[in-house]
C-alpha cells in the first residue's frame, strides 16, 4: 500500500488548508486512517483518526485541534482528508498520513511522506 500526501503549504493564521492522502495498491482494505504531525524539536503526535465504514467511521481528535480540524474519507477515490480551519501558529508542522490496512490477511502499518504546513502571523 502506497500513500501519497499532498495539500500542505503556507497559510496565514486563521486560514484553512485541506490535506489529502491517496492510497494505492492492490487488494487492500483500510481499517484505520490517521493524520499525525511533527513540529521541529517535538515528537510526532496523533492529530486525527478515523475508523473504517464497518467500524462506524468513528473519529477522534487531539484536544488541540478539536472543533477546528475534520478528518473525512472518499471511498471511491481511496483518499482521506484533513480539513484544517482556524489555523494557528502552533499548527506549523510536517503532517503525515498513516493507515492500518489489511492486505492478503496481513494487517500492516503504512505511512505517507510528510507534507509541510506552515502557519504565519
Amino acid at each position: 500500500v502506497q500513500l501519497q500526501a499532498s495539500g500542505g503549504g503556507l497559510v496565514e493564521a486563521g486560514g484553512s488548508l485541506r490535506l489529502s492522502c491517496e492510497a494505492s495498491g492492490s487488494d487492500f482494505s483500510m481499517k484505520v486512517m490517521a493524520w499525525y504531525r511533527q513540529a521541529p524539536g517535538k515528537e510526532r503526535e496523533l492529530v486525527a483518526i478515523m475508523l473504517s465504514d464497518d467500524q462506524g467511521r468513528a473519529t477522534n481528535y487531539a484536544d488541540s485541534v478539536k472543533g477546528r480540524f475534520i478528518i473525512s474519507r472518499d471511498n471511491a477515490k481511496e483518499t482521506f482528508y484533513l480539513q484544517m480551519n482556524s489555523l494557528k501558529l502552533e499548527d506549523t508542522a510536517v503532517y503525515y498520513c498513516h493507515v492500518k490496512a489489511t492486505k492478503n490477511l496481513y494487517l500492516g502499518d503504512y505511512w505517507g511522506q510528510g507534507t509541510q504546513v506552515t502557519v504565519s502571523s
